[in-house]
């Protein structure tokens, strides 16, 4: 499918937004960087924003491991800790407010589905019982040990030593048993994630999905590349089965199946230009 280039193409793009009665929002990392917050696509990225992990050869995917909250508990919540205080300071940007005006337009509002941890469609009001968060959240803890499968909100802060990014103590730790938390968030080979709290926002998806009976729909695709395709999938499922158009928003890879109508544009830049022919 070609990048839409011309105004007649980003005004097809518009025109299912501003004809649609439902919103399906589907945000990957993309979404966030507009906000300021960091790319860690590819080591390069993270290693600018991590210095002392590049120093010891670790990667994203190294450190996102829960491995570390068992080997060494301070450096796993250097890294998370670091990124909980950095999602909490981020005011999500213009692009949020742009979505939220344009669902409380409809009918049937919207729902958020994101693979993003770091709460922001949250931060910007959107309504939590409308987010399914597939990888989980930053803002939510449980047991590393899996005493149990409670699932807690995060009220703790966690010092990090900007030099080292190593955490001061102390640690968030389980109410039950005393061992180290970690925060709710799927990790790369993570066989001790709880997911009933994710599983309770996918069920509720499915049910608005379903409640929309017909009604014009459109699935608007933010910042989700094909590295971790989780909200691709999504997007173009939810298309298929609303038989509404996706419109994909993404710099390097806006390509999709066929229909996709397709933005090579940064998140908050194409949301613009959007709102600027829907209104």
């Amino acid at each position: 499918m070609g990048v839409l280039s011309s105004r007649a193409e980003l005004e097809q793009a518009a025109a299912a937004i501003r004809e649609a009665e439902a919103v399906l929002v589907g945000a990957g990392a993309g979404m966030g960087v507009d906000s300021g917050l960091p790319d860690f696509r590819g080591n390069e990225g993270f290693w600018k924003a991590y210095p002392p992990f590049a120093e010891r050869g670790l990667s994203f995917v190294d450190m996102a491991s829960p491995d570390w909250f068992h080997a060494d508990p301070a450096l796993a919540w250097g890294f998370y800790g670091h990124r909980l205080g950095l999602y909490r300071e981020t005011e999500p940007h213009e692009g949020f407010q742009l979505l939220a005006r344009w669902a409380a337009a409809k009918r049937h509002g919207s729902f958020v589905f994101t693979s993003n941890v770091d709460g922001q469609f949250q931060r910007a009001a959107f309504a939590p019982d409308r987010i399914a968060e597939c990888h989980g959240s930053i803002h939510h803890l449980q047991c590393s040990a899996s005493c149990s499968d409670a699932i807690w909100e995060n009220g703790d802060s966690v010092a990090v030593d900007e030099q080292t990014f190593r955490a001061q103590p102390p640690l968030p730790t389980c109410p039950d048993c005393g061992t180290v938390a970690r925060p709710n968030i799927l990790m790369f080979g993570d066989g001790g994630w709880h997911p009933q709290r994710t599983s309770g926002q996918l069920r509720a998806l499915d049910r608005w999905l379903h409640s929309l009976s017909g009604s014009p729909a459109v699935v608007v695709e933010l910042g989700a590349g094909r590295a971790v395709p989780t909200v691709r999938y999504q997007c173009e499922s939810a298309a298929g089965l609303l038989d509404a158009p996706l419109v994909r928003i993404n710099p390097r890879e806006p390509e999709g199946p066929a229909g996709t109508l397709s933005l090579a544009d940064g998140a908050l830049a194409a949301l613009r230009r959007l709102d600027a022919l829907i209104q």
